[in-house]
């Protein structure tokens, strides 16, 4: 029996760095690399300010000036850091999307609903009519459960709940059937009602779809039901990648363990959580060793001395960790 042919991803980051300010001693994020194929997504966990947004603002073209990228983030074979900009207007929409965090930032609140999206379906697909247009954002709207989506695209985003404000950016995001959507914290600040039906939407994109999905989130519950891998961030860096099952089941790296036992569980109710000792350091200081040196309580003299970088150990994950068994 032929084993069938696996697939190649439709997001590859390879080595990618992000400089704002070549007088700090650090890069922003530095030497990040993961990748993601269609139907499958990927989570990329950490504290707020470990590089995941940035990372992926990256992908989309959009890096805040002055900020510069290297390395090579491939998307559909093309390296979209060799891009020019006008080519990167027709790929953003069309074939990577992204969700941000807070759709009362995004949205125009002078537009209403159907005026917003009928201009980005129009800029993508000029030779449709307004009615055509109209069509395909009320069936937009209704794929993502929103009722009544006719009377919906008359609204201002103000005139709307915020469960359902998020909702309208997911039908953003899925109007051109993009191969990639970036979905970065869609769930802050819902209810967890909200939360279970934003988390569901995005499973059956996955489905149905096949759209590759990068779920950038600090909440490694959301994570947990959506993505079969992971890559947990931390000042920049990727310090522990995997099958999210491995990864939540027996946790490698310090970081990882720590993040994890900041999380409540129903099955420990009386189990004290941890919190993790320090800050997230800033690209201003400068380490000879392990970035997370001074946070963890494992931490030996090697450690201090040795920057460990990402080695792979016997499960098929990848652990920058001296103290891993063989990841030395």
């Amino acid at each position: 029996m032929m084993t069938p042919p696996s697939r190649s991803p439709i997001l590859s980051v390879k080595d990618v760095t992000i400089n704002f300010d070549q007088t700090r001693l650090r890069d922003t994020v530095q030497g990040v690399s993961f990748s993601v194929k269609s139907g499958e997504a990927l989570g990329l966990a950490g504290e707020s300010g470990c590089g995941k947004s940035i990372t992926g603002l990256s992908i989309m073209g959009l890096t805040p000036k002055p900020g510069k990228v290297t390395g090579r983030i491939e998307f559909d074979g093309e390296n979209l850091l060799e891009s020019s900009p006008k080519r990167m207007r027709k790929i953003r929409g069309a074939g990577i999307a992204m969700i941000f965090q807070d759709p009362s930032n995004t949205l125009n609140p002078v537009m209403t609903i159907g005026a917003q999206l009928a201009e980005q379906l129009r800029c993508h697909r000029p030779e449709l009519s307004k009615a055509q247009a109209r069509e395909i954002c009320e069936q937009a709207l209704e794929s993502v459960g929103i009722s009544s989506p006719r009377e919906r695209l008359s609204n201002y985003p103000h005139e709307i709940s915020g469960g359902m404000r998020q909702r309208v950016a997911i039908a953003s995001a899925i109007l051109l059937s993009p191969k990639l959507i970036i979905a970065d914290e869609p769930t802050t600040a819902l209810d967890v009602t909200i939360q279970a039906q934003i988390l569901e939407l995005i499973r059956e994109l996955k489905s149905t779809l096949q759209t590759a999905i990068v779920l950038i989130s600090h909440d490694i519950g959301v994570i947990a039901q959506i993505c079969e891998n992971m890559a947990v961030m931390y000042a920049g860096t990727i310090v522990e990648s995997g099958m999210t099952s491995k990864i939540l089941a027996a946790p490698l790296h310090p970081y990882t363990k720590g993040l994890l036992n900041a999380v409540p569980s129903v099955r420990s109710r009386n189990r004290v959580l941890e919190s993790i000792p320090g800050t997230v350091p800033p690209p201003s200081q400068r380490f000879a060793g392990c970035i997370f040196q001074d946070r963890c309580q494992f931490a030996i003299p090697k450690c201090s001395e040795v920057n460990p970088g990402l080695l792979p150990v016997d499960d098929g994950r990848l652990v920058a960790c001296h103290l891993v068994a063989g990841a030395c």
